[in-house]
Protein backbone atom coordinates (compact mmCIF):
# COMPACT_ATOMS: atom_id res chain seq x y z
CA UNK A 1 0.00 0.00 0.00
CA UNK A 2 1.44 3.10 -1.26
CA UNK A 3 0.10 5.12 1.85
CA UNK A 4 1.80 3.48 4.24
CA UNK A 5 5.21 3.90 3.01
CA UNK A 6 4.46 7.52 2.50
CA UNK A 7 4.11 7.56 6.17
CA UNK A 8 7.10 5.69 7.05
CA UNK A 9 9.33 7.43 4.47
CA UNK A 10 8.17 10.34 6.72
CA UNK A 11 8.81 9.09 10.10
CA UNK A 12 12.20 7.67 9.07
CA UNK A 13 12.77 11.79 7.93
CA UNK A 14 11.57 13.09 11.21
CA UNK A 15 13.76 10.75 12.94
CA UNK A 16 16.43 11.07 11.02
CA UNK A 17 16.10 15.35 11.49
CA UNK A 18 16.01 14.55 15.08
CA UNK A 19 18.46 12.28 15.42
CA UNK A 20 20.73 15.12 13.40
CA UNK A 21 19.98 18.87 14.60
CA UNK A 22 17.83 17.73 18.69
CA UNK A 23 18.47 21.72 18.77
CA UNK A 24 15.88 22.25 15.72
CA UNK A 25 13.38 19.04 17.85
CA UNK A 26 13.77 21.24 21.41
CA UNK A 27 12.79 24.70 18.95
CA UNK A 28 9.72 23.46 17.81
CA UNK A 29 8.53 21.46 20.71
CA UNK A 30 9.69 24.45 22.91
CA UNK A 31 6.46 26.48 22.94
CA UNK A 32 4.37 23.04 23.63
CA UNK A 33 6.12 22.57 26.91
CA UNK A 34 5.99 25.93 27.76
CA UNK A 35 2.38 26.34 27.92
CA UNK A 36 1.72 22.78 29.58
CA UNK A 37 4.20 24.52 32.29
CA UNK A 38 2.16 27.85 32.75
CA UNK A 39 -0.82 25.96 33.33
CA UNK A 40 1.01 23.33 35.78
CA UNK A 41 1.95 26.23 37.30
CA UNK A 42 -1.38 28.76 37.34
CA UNK A 43 -3.90 26.28 37.23
CA UNK A 44 -2.38 22.73 38.61
CA UNK A 45 -1.12 19.35 37.23
CA UNK A 46 -4.62 18.22 36.21
CA UNK A 47 -5.34 20.61 34.19
CA UNK A 48 -2.22 20.39 32.18
CA UNK A 49 -3.45 16.60 32.10
CA UNK A 50 -6.31 18.14 29.97
CA UNK A 51 -4.43 20.25 28.03
CA UNK A 52 -2.24 17.56 26.90
CA UNK A 53 -5.07 15.34 26.16
CA UNK A 54 -7.23 18.36 24.32
CA UNK A 55 -4.12 18.64 22.31
CA UNK A 56 -3.15 15.25 21.47
CA UNK A 57 -7.00 14.95 20.65
CA UNK A 58 -6.83 17.83 18.09
CA UNK A 59 -3.82 16.76 16.90
CA UNK A 60 -5.03 13.01 15.71
CA UNK A 61 -8.41 14.90 14.56
CA UNK A 62 -6.88 17.63 12.85
CA UNK A 63 -4.26 14.85 10.82
CA UNK A 64 -7.50 12.43 9.82
CA UNK A 65 -9.35 15.87 8.84
CA UNK A 66 -6.49 16.56 6.30
CA UNK A 67 -6.12 13.58 4.88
Amino acid sequence: MPGKDIDRIRARSAWATVKESPVITAIAVAPVVLAVALVWWLVGGFAAFVLLVVLGAVVVVGGKLLR
